[in-house]
């Protein structure tokens, strides 16, 4: 018997959010193949989106939405749609880190997406 396995959704990590048009917005993501549920961050010099990454210098050390669908911006900048502010709650089980960041960063990328009004639960 095959065994199918069930990838990550478009929006799968969402519990609540006020106003679809409102805490979404379509965005320009820089670099990398991304997953539903991703955390980013935003490059201060170009304003684009990436991967949040606690070690970073560029702006992406400070995890500041969620990405809704996929991203393939592995041949340039790619547009996509990210939750970008709240009032939001999302599952923290379905959000995507990149790398392996400690439990502490995950708690800090926790408490800067909750500035942006997006809760983790």
């Amino acid at each position: 018997m095959t065994t199918l396995t069930e990838g990550t959704h478009p929006g799968g990590f969402l519990v609540w959010e006020a106003h679809r048009d409102y805490t979404r917005e379509t965005i320009t993501v820089a670099s990398g193949t991304l997953v539903p549920g991703t955390v980013l961050g935003q490059i201060t010099a170009s304003g684009k989106y990436a991967a949040h990454d606690p070690n970073a210098t560029n702006g992406t050390e400070t995890a500041v939405a969620v990405l809704w669908g996929k991203a393939d911006a592995s041949g340039g900048d790619a547009p996509a749609v990210a939750m970008v502010r709240g009032p939001a709650i999302v599952n923290r089980h379905d959000l995507v880190f990149a790398g392996t960041p400690s439990d502490p960063e995950i708690a800090a990328a926790h408490t800067a997406l909750l500035a942006a009004g997006i809760l983790v639960r």
